[in-house]
C-alpha cells in the first residue's frame, strides 16, 4: 500500500489554490481591467448624470422608503423595492403597492460609446472565488449607478398595484431619482423578519412571497432551490459552504420573477424585445424522471404539479437530494430570443410557466440595459430607441457566448476550491451521498466537506450512502480522485 502523502500545510494550500485560480483566468482569457478610454468615459457619465429630478426631467420618488437586499458586502446594487399591504378592517392583506426601482444604467453608458462597446465584448459580471470581473468599471456599478442607501440614484421604477393574490392588475414604468434608506443583507432581513422588528416593507414581502409562490404553482412554474456550494473567505483562504436559500431570498426572486414576467407581457405587446426563454421538458425526460422518483422510493403522483412536487422535498433528505440532482435534466436549453415584428412561436419560459425577460440586473447583465429601455419606450406610448431596436438581434449571441464563459469560471473555480478543501487528506474515508448514475460510475456529494465530485466504478443507488476513500486531490486542475472502500 502505498505511503499516505503528508496533508499540505494551509498556507501551502492557500498559495497553490491561488496560482491556480490565476492560471485559470489566464486559461479563460479574462479581461483584467478596463482599457483607459472606458476608464476616462465612465469617469465622466459618473460625473456628469444629474440626480437633480428637475434638471435629468424624471420623476421625484425620494420621499419613498426603498431598501435593497443582497448578499452580505454587496455593492453593486441593481435593485431597490418599497411594498406597502392594503388592509381590510380585520388586517387582512387586501392588496398593496409594489414598486421596484431598478438602476438606471442607460443614463450612465452611451450607446456606441467606449462603456457601451466594452460591455458588449463582456456580456456579464463575471463571478470568481478571488474577485468578481465587472460588466461595467467600479466608478459607474459599484458607486454611481448602484442603488446604495443614502444617496440621490437614478432609477427606473416599475409599479405594481395587486390584488389580494398579489396579482397585479396595474402596471406602470417610469424613471425616476430615489432614495434607498438601507442595505440589507439576507441573513439580517430574516432575523427581522422572524423578530418582528422588520421595517413595513420587509414585513410585507413575509406576505407577497407566499402569494406568488402560490401563483407560480397555478401556471405550473417551478423552482428547485437545490443548496448551493459557496464558497466564502476562511483565514485567508476559501471554504465551501452548502446552504439551502431562506425563505427571504425566495421572497425577493419572486419580485424579480414578476418584473422579468410584467416586462415580457410588455415586449409582446409592443412586438419587439428580446425574451428568456426554455422549452418545455421533452415528455420522454420526463417519464424517466418520474420513474426514477417512483424507485427512490419518493414518487411524484400523477396528481401533483411537478413544480409542487419539487417544492415539497425535504432539502436535508439524500434521496430528495438525488431527486433534485435528476430534475436538473428537465431544466435545459433556456436560451436568449430577440424579436422586431412578429413574437417568437414560443415565448415561454417553462421552469417559471410564462414569458419571461431579463430585466432587473443591467449593472451586471448586458440584456437588462435593452429591456429596460424597450419596455419603458411601450410603457409610455414612446417610440423605442433606434440603437436598442437595431441591435436587438446581435444580444443572443453575446449573452450566449458569456453565458458559456460564465459557466466556465465557475466550474473551474468551484473544482479548484473543492479540491483545496481535501487536499492532504489523500488516503481518509468519507461519508457521501450518492446524487445519480453517470457513465459508468456516480455523481456524489461528500457531507464533510460539502464536495461534489465523479467516482469512476462506483455501482451504487440514487440516495443512498456510501464510503469513499481519497486517491487524489489536484488544486491546479480541480480534478479530485475517489474510490469505492472495499
Amino acid at each position: 500500500m502505498p505511503a499516505r502523502r503528508p496533508r499540505l500545510a494551509p498556507a501551502r494550500v492557500h498559495d497553490e489554490l491561488i496560482e491556480s485560480l490565476a492560471q485559470l483566468r489566464i486559461d479563460l482569457e479574462l479581461p483584467t481591467g478596463f482599457p483607459a478610454e472606458v476608464d476616462a468615459a465612465a469617469h465622466a457619465a459618473a460625473v456628469s448624470v444629474p440626480t437633480d429630478p428637475a434638471i435629468a426631467g424624471v420623476d421625484d420618488l425620494r420621499d419613498v422608503e426603498f431598501l435593497t437586499i443582497d448578499p452580505a458586502g454587496s455593492t453593486d446594487l441593481d435593485q431597490a423595492m418599497h411594498l406597502e399591504l392594503a388592509l381590510s378592517p380585520e388586517g387582512a392583506p387586501t392588496g398593496g403597492i409594489l414598486q421596484y426601482a431598478i438602476a438606471d444604467v442607460p443614463a450612465y453608458v452611451e450607446p456606441g460609446g467606449a462603456v457601451d462597446a466594452e460591455a458588449r465584448r463582456r456580456g456579464q459580471t463575471l463571478y470568481a472565488a478571488d474577485g468578481r470581473i465587472p460588466l461595467h468599471p467600479v466608478e459607474i456599478s459599484e458607486d454611481a449607478a448602484s442603488l446604495l442607501p443614502d444617496r440621490d440614484r437614478r432609477a427606473y421604477v416599475w409599479r405594481f398595484e395587486l390584488d389580494e393574490g398579489a396579482r397585479p392588475v396595474v402596471t406602470t414604468l417610469h424613471r425616476a431619482v430615489i432614495r434607498s434608506r438601507r442595505q440589507w443583507t439576507y441573513v439580517d432581513a430574516q432575523a427581522a423578519i422572524d423578530a418582528g422588528t422588520a421595517p413595513a416593507t420587509l414585513q410585507a414581502l413575509a406576505w407577497f412571497g407566499p402569494q406568488r409562490l402560490a401563483r407560480e404553482s397555478e401556471r405550473g412554474g417551478a423552482s428547485l432551490n437545490v443548496p448551493e456550494a459557496h464558497i466564502v473567505p476562511d483565514d485567508g483562504g476559501y471554504r465551501l459552504e452548502r446552504d439551502a436559500p431562506l425563505p427571504v431570498e425566495d421572497w425577493n426572486a419572486q419580485v424579480s420573477l414578476l418584473t422579468g414576467m410584467a416586462a415580457a407581457e410588455l415586449m409582446l405587446r409592443g412586438r419587439v424585445g428580446v425574451l428568456r426563454t426554455m422549452p418545455a421538458a421533452d415528455p420522454d425526460d420526463v417519464a424517466t424522471f418520474r420513474a426514477q422518483t417512483v424507485a427512490l422510493g419518493l414518487p411524484w403522483r400523477d396528481d401533483v404539479a411537478y413544480g409542487d412536487y419539487l417544492r415539497d422535498l425535504d432539502r436535508t433528505d439524500p434521496t430528495a437530494l438525488a431527486i433534485l440532482d435528476a430534475a436538473t435534466g428537465l431544466f435545459r436549453g433556456a436560451g436568449y430570443v430577440a424579436f422586431d415584428g412578429t413574437p417568437p412561436a414560443d415565448p415561454i419560459q417553462s421552469a417559471i410557466g410564462a414569458p419571461y425577460a431579463h430585466t432587473t440586473a443591467p449593472l451586471r447583465r448586458l440584456v437588462d440595459r435593452w429591456s429596460l429601455v424597450v419596455c419603458e419606450a411601450i410603457a409610455n406610448g414612446l417610440v423605442v430607441p433606434a440603437w436598442a431596436r437595431e441591435s436587438l438581434a446581435t444580444l443572443p449571441k453575446i449573452m450566449g457566448r458569456s453565458d458559456a464563459l460564465a459557466g466556465r469560471l465557475e466550474a473551474g473555480t468551484l473544482d479548484r476550491v473543492e479540491a483545496a478543501q481535501l487536499s492532504g487528506r489523500e488516503g481518509r474515508t468519507f461519508d457521501a451521498v450518492v446524487l445519480g448514475r453517470r457513465n459508468g460510475g456516480a455523481r456524489v456529494q461528500l457531507v464533510d466537506p460539502p464536495v461534489a465530485a465523479k467516482v469512476a466504478g462506483l455501482d451504487a443507488a440514487a440516495g443512498t450512502t456510501v464510503r469513499l476513500r481519497l486517491r487524489s486531490a489536484d488544486i491546479a486542475t480541480g480534478e479530485i480522485v475517489l474510490e469505492p472502500t472495499a
